[in-house]
């Protein structure tokens, strides 16, 4: 696996949680745009409200996802938010292949 993406929050920073927002969309949709993108996206904790429609995320996961980028979320979490029934994109994963993955990543990137 070359090159893949942890995120660890629904926002992008610490401080103003409205710019975390903004700076998280952001980001998504820059990486969303880009020719070169990650083989896989991680998300856990708060990552996995990304996946929430009330989050206004959908679009750009979803565009990910159909780009064939992989978006794997933590079961723990997912429960933790009880959002297991309104995932509409990704897989529902747990720690030991998130650890697995990680470790024969040529590159982790966590935002």
């Amino acid at each position: 696996m070359k090159n893949i993406i942890v995120v660890n929050s629904d926002k992008m920073g610490s401080g103003d949680d409205a710019l975390g927002h903004k700076l998280m969309g952001a980001f998504l949709k820059k990486l969303w745009a880009r020719k070169d993108s990650p083989e896989l996206i991680i998300l856990y904790n708060s990552g996995v409200k990304l996946l929430s429609k009330e989050n206004g995320y959908m679009d750009v996961m979803h565009g990910l996802d159909e780009k064939g980028v992989e978006i794997i979320a933590c079961g723990t979490c997912i429960d933790a938010y009880d959002m297991r029934a309104s995932m509409t994109t990704g897989r529902i994963s747990n720690m030991e292949e998130i650890v697995d993955i990680m470790m024969k990543a040529k590159k982790v990137i966590t935002i």
